[in-house]
C-alpha cells in the first residue's frame, strides 16, 4: 500500500490537519508539506497493521519509530518525524478524535546539534564580489551577473532566508532607507536593513539588469534568465556555484550567509535580541547558537594569538 492509496478517512483526516497547519498556525507550505507526508507515512503503516491514525497505540507508534530506523532515516529525520506525529496527536485530541494520547510518552532521539559553517569577513567579501561584470557586448551576462551580485549581498548583508529572498517584489525594497520588508515564516512581515554594498548592487540592479531579465508586469525582484521569477533553488544554485568557485574546499549555501550575518554582527558587539529581531527568531534560544561560534572563534584568537596559549 502507498499513500496514494490511503483510506479514505485517513486522506480527510490528513488534510484537515494540514489545513490546521496552514491556515491556523500559519506555518510554511514545506513545513505543512513535510507533516503531511510524514503522517501519510504513518497512516500506510498502520493500514498495513489493520489499524488507523484514530485507533493507534504507543506500542503501535513505537513499532512505527523502529521501522524508520531500521530503514536507515537519519536521527534528524526520525526526530521530526516524532515532532510532526506529537502535534498530529495534540491536535486530534483537542478535536474530541481520540483520547487519550497515544504519543505522550514518545521519546525523540537525540540529534547531533553541530555549529553551523561560518565564513570569515574575508572569505565572505570574497563570495559577494565574485560575480564578475561582463562588457556591454554580453548585455545577457551582464544582467545576470549584477542580479547576482545583488542576490548575494542581500543574503550576507540582511540574513535573510532564500525564500524571503525569492519571495521580493521591487515595492518591498527601499533603497533610500536602506531596508527591505521580507515576508518570514508564519507569513510574518519584519524589515531588516540592507548595506551599503547591497543598496549600490540593488540600485544597479533595478536600474541596468532587471529591464533585460524581468517579464513584462511582474513586481518580483529577481529573474532567471528565462524571464521567470527567481526561485529558492535557483539561489541555492547561485550561492553554491560562487562558492565552489571562489572558495575551493568550503560548501557554501544561503544558509552559510546567514548563520555569517549573525556571527558577524554578535562579534561586532551586537546585542542579541536585536540580532533575533533581525533573523524573525521566534525564540531568542534559536539565535544563541551563534554564540556559541563567536565563543569558538574567541578561543581561537585566544590559542593563535597569546604567547603562553
Amino acid at each position: 500500500m502507498v499513500q496514494d492509496d490511503l483510506p479514505p478517512s485517513q486522506s480527510r483526516l490528513i488534510s484537515a490537519f494540514a489545513d490546521h497547519l496552514r491556515l491556523e498556525r500559519h506555518l510554511s507550505p514545506h513545513t505543512v508539506s513535510a507533516y503531511r507526508h510524514d503522517l501519510g507515512v504513518l497512516a500506510t503503516f498502520l493500514a498495513r497493521d489493520g489499524s488507523s491514525l484514530e485507533a493507534a497505540d504507543h506500542r503501535l507508534l513505537r513499532r512505527f519509530l523502529a521501522q524508520q530506523h531500521t530503514l536507515g532515516y537519519a536521527r534528524a529525520s526520525i526526530a521530526r518525524k516524532v515532532g510532526a506525529i506529537r502535534t498530529f496527536y495534540r491536535w486530534a485530541l483537542a478535536e474530541g478524535l481520540i483520547d487519550p494520547d497515544p504519543s505522550l510518552l514518545l521519546g525523540r532521539p537525540k540529534v547531533v546539534n553541530r555549529l553551523p559553517t561560518v565564513l570569515r569577513a574575508a572569505e565572505a567579501a570574497i563570495l559577494v564580489e565574485a560575480p564578475g561584470t561582463p562588457g556591454a557586448d554580453d548585455p545577457l551576462g551582464r544582467a545576470v551577473s549584477q542580479r547576482d551580485r545583488a542576490v548575494l549581498e542581500l543574503l550576507y548583508g540582511s540574513g535573510i532566508r532564500v525564500g524571503e529572498a525569492a519571495g521580493l517584489r521591487v515595492q518591498d525594497v527601499d533603497l533610500t532607507r536602506g531596508r527591505v520588508i521580507v515576508l518570514g515564516k508564519g507569513s510574518k512581515e519584519r524589515e531588516v536593513p540592507m548595506s551599503d554594498d547591497a543598496v549600490a548592487s540593488v540600485a544597479e540592479w533595478l536600474r541596468e539588469g532587471r529591464p533585460a531579465l524581468a517579464s513584462e508586469g511582474s513586481q518580483a525582484l529577481f529573474f532567471n534568465r528565462k524571464g521567470k521569477p527567481l526561485g529558492p533553488r535557483d539561489i541555492r544554485a547561485l550561492v553554491e556555484g560562487y562558492g565552489g568557485r571562489s572558495l575551493p574546499g568550503r560548501r557554501v549555501t544561503p544558509h552559510t550567509l546567514r548563520h555569517t550575518f549573525a556571527t558577524h554582527l554578535l562579534e561586532g558587539g551586537a546585542d542579541i535580541r536585536a540580532v533575533q529581531e533581525l533573523l524573525g527568531h521566534a525564540s531568542v534560544a534559536t539565535t544563541q547558537r551563534y554564540t556559541h561560534v563567536s565563543r569558538a572563534r574567541l578561543f581561537e584568537a585566544y590559542e593563535r594569538s597569546h604567547p603562553r596559549a
